[in-house]
């Protein structure tokens, strides 16, 4: 990341996180939360994933181009985070947690 001449970086991660967060929520009317995993349930091999619900926890559809892009975006821009589990995003307050499965609904 570039830095500034005072040795900061020049986007700081929170900033990152917020601008990501607005821009998803722009480009998916209606989302509340985005759960992103490396586990397509369309294809055999890892690949990047995200099911995105809205406030009532209804699935708000995506295409597979966009379910990939989204989880891609969101995996770089919290890339410390142990991606070997899935996490969810909440958009109001954007935060990245650890996926329970339980409370998901079987890992969705």
């Amino acid at each position: 990341m570039p830095e500034t001449r005072s040795g900061s970086p020049a986007c700081p991660d929170k900033d990152r996180q917020q601008r990501l967060v607005v821009q998803l929520a722009d480009m998916i009317p209606g989302a509340a939360t985005v759960r992103v995993s490396l586990t397509d349930p369309r294809s055999t091999w890892p690949q990047p994933h995200a099911v995105v619900r809205g406030a009532t926890g209804r699935p708000v559809e995506l295409s597979r181009t966009t379910s990939t892009t989204v989880a891609r975006w969101i995996k770089r821009t919290w890339s410390d985070a142990d991606w070997t589990r899935a996490h969810v995003l909440d958009l109001a307050t954007a935060t990245l947690s650890p996926s329970n499965p339980t409370v998901t609904g079987r890992g969705l």
